[in-house]
C-alpha cells in the first residue's frame, strides 16, 4: 500500500482468498498474531500455489504480490516460520513476511534474522 491508497479490512469470521482464471491481480496484506496464523497459512500456500501455476502455464491466473506480518511472542511461537521463509525463497519479491516479536529473550537465529522486529 502507498500513502492514501484504499484497503479492506476484516477480523474475524471466514476466511478464504479464491481468485478465479481473468481476476485482475491483487495485492494482498495478511496480517496474523499467533496461532491465528493457521487459516492466512492456508491462504498462503494457495497464493504460492497459484504463482507456480500461473508461471508454468498460460492459464488465465494474474496473481499480485502478499505481504505477511506476523506477530507472536518470541520466534519458538511463529509457528510455520521454515514453510514460510522457503515461500519467500521460491517467490522472492512476490511472497514477502515480516515476523514481529514481543517477548524475544535469547538471540534470533541468522536465518530469521533480516525479516524479525521486535522491541
Amino acid at each position: 500500500c502507498t500513502l492514501d491508497s484504499e484497503v479492506a479490512l476484516r477480523v474475524g469470521g471466514d476466511f478464504f482468498f479464491d481468485p478465479q482464471p481473468g481476476d485482475s491481480p491483487v495485492k494482498l496484506v495478511l496480517i496474523a498474531g499467533g496461532v491465528g496464523i493457521n487459516p492466512l497459512f492456508s491462504i498462503l500456500l494457495h497464493i504460492a500455489d497459484l504463482h507456480g501455476y500461473q508461471e508454468s502455464k498460460e492459464n488465465g491466473y494474474k496473481m499480485g504480490t502478499v505481504k505477511l506480518y506476523y506477530s507472536a511472542k518470541n520466534t519458538s511461537e511463529l509457528l510455520f516460520k521454515k514453510n514460510i521463509l522457503g515461500l519467500m525463497n521460491a517467490f522472492p519479491g512476490k511472497i514477502t513476511c515480516r515476523f514481529h516479536v514481543t517477548q524475544q529473550s535469547s538471540q534470533i537465529c541468522k536465518e530469521l534474522q533480516p525479516h524479525v522486529t521486535g522491541k
